[in-house]
Protein backbone atom coordinates (compact mmCIF):
# COMPACT_ATOMS: atom_id res chain seq x y z
CA UNK A 1 0.00 0.00 0.00
CA UNK A 2 1.39 3.40 -1.02
CA UNK A 3 0.49 5.28 2.17
CA UNK A 4 2.56 8.34 1.22
CA UNK A 5 0.42 8.92 -1.88
CA UNK A 6 -2.79 8.22 0.02
CA UNK A 7 -1.93 10.82 2.69
CA UNK A 8 -1.02 13.34 -0.01
CA UNK A 9 -4.41 12.78 -1.67
CA UNK A 10 -6.24 13.18 1.64
CA UNK A 11 -4.32 16.35 2.48
CA UNK A 12 -5.00 17.81 -0.96
CA UNK A 13 -8.71 16.98 -0.77
CA UNK A 14 -8.91 18.51 2.71
CA UNK A 15 -8.03 21.90 1.23
CA UNK A 16 -11.18 21.81 -0.90
CA UNK A 17 -13.60 20.81 1.87
CA UNK A 18 -15.92 23.33 3.55
CA UNK A 19 -14.53 24.74 6.80
CA UNK A 20 -16.56 23.18 9.61
CA UNK A 21 -16.45 23.67 13.37
CA UNK A 22 -14.67 25.83 15.90
CA UNK A 23 -11.79 25.42 18.33
CA UNK A 24 -12.61 24.45 21.91
CA UNK A 25 -13.33 27.48 24.08
CA UNK A 26 -14.10 25.88 27.45
CA UNK A 27 -10.36 25.79 28.23
CA UNK A 28 -8.78 29.19 27.52
CA UNK A 29 -5.38 27.82 26.47
CA UNK A 30 -7.04 25.66 23.81
CA UNK A 31 -9.04 28.59 22.49
CA UNK A 32 -5.77 30.28 21.50
CA UNK A 33 -4.75 27.50 19.07
CA UNK A 34 -4.65 28.42 15.37
CA UNK A 35 -7.86 26.88 13.98
CA UNK A 36 -6.60 25.84 10.53
CA UNK A 37 -3.80 23.53 11.61
CA UNK A 38 -4.02 20.06 10.06
CA UNK A 39 -1.67 17.10 10.21
CA UNK A 40 -1.75 13.34 9.69
CA UNK A 41 0.79 10.68 10.60
CA UNK A 42 0.55 6.95 9.94
CA UNK A 43 2.90 4.26 11.26
CA UNK A 44 2.76 0.82 9.68
CA UNK A 45 3.05 -2.38 11.69
CA UNK A 46 6.61 -2.83 10.39
CA UNK A 47 7.58 0.62 11.68
CA UNK A 48 7.46 2.77 8.54
CA UNK A 49 6.37 6.37 9.09
CA UNK A 50 4.35 8.61 6.79
CA UNK A 51 3.39 12.16 7.75
CA UNK A 52 2.04 15.27 6.10
CA UNK A 53 0.95 18.79 7.04
CA UNK A 54 1.38 19.93 10.64
CA UNK A 55 2.12 16.37 11.78
CA UNK A 56 5.30 17.37 13.65
CA UNK A 57 3.74 20.21 15.64
CA UNK A 58 2.87 19.51 19.26
CA UNK A 59 -0.72 19.89 20.52
CA UNK A 60 -2.66 19.05 23.66
CA UNK A 61 -4.06 15.53 23.22
CA UNK A 62 -6.73 16.03 25.92
CA UNK A 63 -9.13 13.06 26.10
CA UNK A 64 -7.07 10.93 23.72
CA UNK A 65 -5.00 10.37 26.88
CA UNK A 66 -7.90 8.42 28.42
CA UNK A 67 -7.08 5.42 26.24
CA UNK A 68 -3.53 5.51 27.59
CA UNK A 69 -4.43 5.87 31.28
CA UNK A 70 -6.90 2.99 31.05
CA UNK A 71 -4.24 0.87 29.33
CA UNK A 72 -1.81 1.58 32.16
CA UNK A 73 -4.43 0.75 34.81
CA UNK A 74 -5.46 -2.40 32.92
CA UNK A 75 -1.84 -3.55 32.82
CA UNK A 76 -1.75 -4.09 36.57
CA UNK A 77 -5.42 -4.54 37.58
CA UNK A 78 -6.61 -6.64 34.65
CA UNK A 79 -10.32 -7.57 34.91
CA UNK A 80 -10.66 -6.15 38.44
CA UNK A 81 -10.60 -2.75 36.76
CA UNK A 82 -14.20 -3.20 35.59
CA UNK A 83 -15.51 -3.42 39.15
CA UNK A 84 -15.36 0.37 39.33
CA UNK A 85 -16.12 1.46 35.75
CA UNK A 86 -18.29 -0.02 32.99
CA UNK A 87 -17.69 -0.87 29.34
CA UNK A 88 -20.93 0.38 27.75
CA UNK A 89 -21.49 3.38 25.44
CA UNK A 90 -22.90 6.32 27.36
CA UNK A 91 -25.42 7.87 24.97
CA UNK A 92 -25.13 11.02 27.09
CA UNK A 93 -22.82 14.00 27.26
CA UNK A 94 -19.23 13.12 28.21
CA UNK A 95 -19.52 15.25 31.37
CA UNK A 96 -23.04 14.24 32.44
CA UNK A 97 -23.83 14.35 36.15
CA UNK A 98 -27.33 12.96 35.61
CA UNK A 99 -26.12 9.66 34.20
CA UNK A 100 -23.66 9.24 37.05
CA UNK A 101 -26.42 9.70 39.62
CA UNK A 102 -28.72 7.28 37.80
CA UNK A 103 -26.01 4.62 37.79
CA UNK A 104 -25.07 5.14 41.44
CA UNK A 105 -21.51 6.29 40.95
CA UNK A 106 -20.29 3.63 38.48
CA UNK A 107 -19.37 5.47 35.26
CA UNK A 108 -20.63 3.92 32.04
CA UNK A 109 -17.12 3.65 30.52
CA UNK A 110 -13.57 4.97 31.10
CA UNK A 111 -13.72 7.50 28.26
CA UNK A 112 -16.41 9.79 29.64
CA UNK A 113 -15.03 12.24 32.20
CA UNK A 114 -16.44 10.43 35.23
CA UNK A 115 -14.87 7.16 34.09
CA UNK A 116 -11.54 8.83 33.40
CA UNK A 117 -11.57 10.33 36.88
CA UNK A 118 -12.03 6.87 38.39
CA UNK A 119 -9.08 5.63 36.30
CA UNK A 120 -7.06 8.63 37.54
CA UNK A 121 -7.93 7.69 41.12
CA UNK A 122 -6.76 4.11 40.48
CA UNK A 123 -3.43 5.34 39.11
CA UNK A 124 -2.97 7.75 42.02
CA UNK A 125 -3.49 4.79 44.37
CA UNK A 126 -1.10 2.43 42.58
CA UNK A 127 1.77 4.68 41.44
CA UNK A 128 4.52 5.93 43.74
CA UNK A 129 4.76 9.28 41.97
CA UNK A 130 1.68 9.38 39.69
CA UNK A 131 2.51 12.27 37.38
CA UNK A 132 6.13 11.24 36.95
CA UNK A 133 5.33 7.54 36.58
CA UNK A 134 2.62 8.24 34.01
CA UNK A 135 4.86 10.44 31.88
CA UNK A 136 7.51 7.69 32.05
CA UNK A 137 4.89 5.23 30.77
CA UNK A 138 4.02 7.58 27.90
CA UNK A 139 7.68 7.95 26.98
CA UNK A 140 8.03 4.17 27.01
CA UNK A 141 5.07 3.43 24.74
CA UNK A 142 5.92 6.26 22.35
CA UNK A 143 9.65 5.69 22.27
CA UNK A 144 10.09 9.44 22.78
CA UNK A 145 11.84 10.83 25.87
CA UNK A 146 10.85 14.46 25.27
CA UNK A 147 7.05 14.16 25.64
CA UNK A 148 5.80 16.18 28.58
CA UNK A 149 2.85 17.96 30.14
CA UNK A 150 1.91 21.48 29.07
CA UNK A 151 1.72 23.17 32.46
CA UNK A 152 -0.13 26.20 31.10
CA UNK A 153 -2.87 23.94 29.73
CA UNK A 154 -3.01 21.99 33.01
CA UNK A 155 -3.45 25.24 34.95
CA UNK A 156 -6.06 26.48 32.48
CA UNK A 157 -7.99 23.24 32.98
CA UNK A 158 -7.79 23.61 36.74
CA UNK A 159 -8.99 27.21 36.57
CA UNK A 160 -12.10 26.23 34.58
CA UNK A 161 -12.63 22.63 35.73
CA UNK A 162 -15.76 23.18 37.82
CA UNK A 163 -17.77 20.40 36.16
CA UNK A 164 -14.94 17.92 36.60
CA UNK A 165 -14.63 18.94 40.25
CA UNK A 166 -18.37 18.33 40.65
CA UNK A 167 -18.07 14.90 39.01
CA UNK A 168 -15.12 13.94 41.19
CA UNK A 169 -16.88 15.00 44.39
CA UNK A 170 -20.02 13.18 43.27
CA UNK A 171 -17.98 10.02 42.64
CA UNK A 172 -16.43 10.47 46.09
CA UNK A 173 -19.90 10.59 47.63
CA UNK A 174 -20.59 7.14 46.13
CA UNK A 175 -17.28 5.77 47.44
CA UNK A 176 -15.77 5.42 43.96
CA UNK A 177 -12.94 7.90 44.56
CA UNK A 178 -10.51 6.67 47.22
CA UNK A 179 -8.01 9.54 47.27
CA UNK A 180 -8.37 13.23 47.99
CA UNK A 181 -10.43 14.92 45.27
CA UNK A 182 -7.83 17.67 44.72
CA UNK A 183 -5.08 15.09 44.14
CA UNK A 184 -7.15 13.12 41.64
CA UNK A 185 -8.16 16.27 39.76
CA UNK A 186 -4.55 17.47 39.62
CA UNK A 187 -3.49 14.19 38.01
CA UNK A 188 -6.43 14.28 35.60
CA UNK A 189 -5.73 17.85 34.47
CA UNK A 190 -2.07 16.99 33.84
CA UNK A 191 -3.00 13.81 31.98
CA UNK A 192 -5.20 15.82 29.60
CA UNK A 193 -2.49 18.45 29.12
CA UNK A 194 -0.08 15.96 27.51
CA UNK A 195 1.50 17.44 24.39
CA UNK A 196 2.42 15.31 21.39
CA UNK A 197 2.87 15.54 17.66
CA UNK A 198 0.80 13.35 15.37
CA UNK A 199 3.88 11.16 14.92
CA UNK A 200 4.37 10.75 18.67
CA UNK A 201 0.67 10.01 19.12
CA UNK A 202 0.65 7.39 16.35
CA UNK A 203 3.67 5.76 17.99
CA UNK A 204 1.93 5.85 21.39
CA UNK A 205 -1.04 3.93 19.95
CA UNK A 206 1.17 1.48 18.07
CA UNK A 207 0.90 -1.20 20.78
CA UNK A 208 -2.89 -1.27 20.34
CA UNK A 209 -2.28 -2.28 16.71
CA UNK A 210 0.59 -4.65 17.52
CA UNK A 211 -0.97 -7.10 19.98
CA UNK A 212 0.30 -5.16 22.99
CA UNK A 213 3.90 -4.51 21.88
CA UNK A 214 5.30 -1.00 21.45
CA UNK A 215 7.22 0.23 18.45
CA UNK A 216 10.39 -0.69 20.42
CA UNK A 217 8.98 -4.21 21.00
CA UNK A 218 8.15 -3.82 24.71
CA UNK A 219 5.09 -5.82 25.83
CA UNK A 220 2.59 -3.48 27.54
CA UNK A 221 -0.62 -5.51 27.45
CA UNK A 222 -1.52 -9.06 26.49
CA UNK A 223 -3.15 -9.80 23.14
CA UNK A 224 -6.44 -10.42 24.97
CA UNK A 225 -6.24 -7.14 26.90
CA UNK A 226 -5.57 -5.18 23.70
CA UNK A 227 -8.53 -6.85 22.02
CA UNK A 228 -10.78 -5.66 24.86
CA UNK A 229 -9.52 -2.07 24.87
CA UNK A 230 -9.77 -1.86 21.09
CA UNK A 231 -13.38 -3.00 21.34
CA UNK A 232 -13.99 -0.34 23.96
CA UNK A 233 -12.47 2.37 21.75
CA UNK A 234 -14.63 1.19 18.87
CA UNK A 235 -17.86 1.52 20.84
CA UNK A 236 -17.05 4.41 23.21
CA UNK A 237 -14.05 6.36 21.90
CA UNK A 238 -15.92 9.29 20.36
CA UNK A 239 -18.42 10.25 23.04
CA UNK A 240 -21.96 9.97 21.68
CA UNK A 241 -20.64 10.04 18.10
CA UNK A 242 -18.96 6.64 18.38
CA UNK A 243 -21.59 5.01 16.18
CA UNK A 244 -21.04 7.62 13.47
CA UNK A 245 -17.28 7.09 13.59
CA UNK A 246 -17.71 3.33 13.38
CA UNK A 247 -20.13 3.72 10.46
CA UNK A 248 -17.95 6.10 8.45
CA UNK A 249 -14.40 5.10 9.46
CA UNK A 250 -14.52 1.59 10.90
CA UNK A 251 -11.47 1.76 13.16
CA UNK A 252 -11.01 1.73 16.95
CA UNK A 253 -9.86 5.13 18.13
CA UNK A 254 -10.06 7.97 20.62
CA UNK A 255 -10.66 11.67 20.16
CA UNK A 256 -9.98 14.76 22.25
CA UNK A 257 -11.16 18.38 22.30
CA UNK A 258 -7.64 19.51 21.43
CA UNK A 259 -8.52 18.34 17.90
CA UNK A 260 -6.52 15.14 17.98
CA UNK A 261 -7.70 11.69 16.97
CA UNK A 262 -5.72 8.47 17.33
CA UNK A 263 -6.93 5.32 15.59
CA UNK A 264 -5.60 1.94 14.53
CA UNK A 265 -6.14 -1.01 12.25
CA UNK A 266 -4.97 -4.12 14.16
CA UNK A 267 -1.87 -5.76 12.66
CA UNK A 268 -1.64 -3.04 9.99
CA UNK A 269 -1.13 0.53 11.27
CA UNK A 270 -1.72 3.22 13.85
CA UNK A 271 -2.64 6.73 12.73
CA UNK A 272 -3.11 10.16 14.29
CA UNK A 273 -4.70 13.31 12.95
CA UNK A 274 -4.87 16.84 14.32
CA UNK A 275 -7.28 19.58 13.32
CA UNK A 276 -8.52 21.88 16.12
CA UNK A 277 -11.93 22.71 14.65
CA UNK A 278 -14.53 20.59 16.47
CA UNK A 279 -18.00 19.55 15.40
CA UNK A 280 -21.05 19.78 17.67
CA UNK A 281 -20.16 16.52 19.40
CA UNK A 282 -16.67 17.72 20.35
CA UNK A 283 -14.75 15.71 17.75
CA UNK A 284 -12.38 17.06 15.11
CA UNK A 285 -14.51 17.55 12.00
CA UNK A 286 -11.63 17.40 9.54
CA UNK A 287 -9.90 14.62 11.44
CA UNK A 288 -12.96 12.39 11.18
CA UNK A 289 -13.29 13.17 7.49
CA UNK A 290 -9.59 12.45 6.89
CA UNK A 291 -9.87 9.05 8.56
CA UNK A 292 -13.00 8.27 6.58
CA UNK A 293 -11.02 9.03 3.41
CA UNK A 294 -8.14 6.88 4.65
CA UNK A 295 -10.23 3.74 5.13
CA UNK A 296 -12.16 4.40 1.91
CA UNK A 297 -9.04 4.89 -0.22
CA UNK A 298 -7.11 1.97 1.27
CA UNK A 299 -10.06 -0.37 1.75
CA UNK A 300 -8.64 -1.12 5.20
CA UNK A 301 -11.00 -1.14 8.19
CA UNK A 302 -11.97 -3.77 10.72
CA UNK A 303 -15.21 -4.43 8.82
Amino acid sequence: MDYATVLQEIYKESKTLPIIGNVATAIPELAAVAPNKFGIHLTTINGKDFGIGDSNEKFSIQSVSKALTVAMAFSFLDEKLWERVGVEPSGSSFNSLVQLEFEKGIPRNPFINAGALVISDILVSHLNNPKRDFIDFIRTISGCETINYNLKVAQSEKDTGFRNAALCNFLKSFGNIHNEVEVVLDFYFHQCSLEMTCKELAHSFFFFANEGKTITNKQILSKSQVKRLNALMQTCGFYDESGEFTYKVGLPGKSGIGGGIAALYPNHFSVATWSPRLNEKGNSALGMRALELLTTKTGKSIF
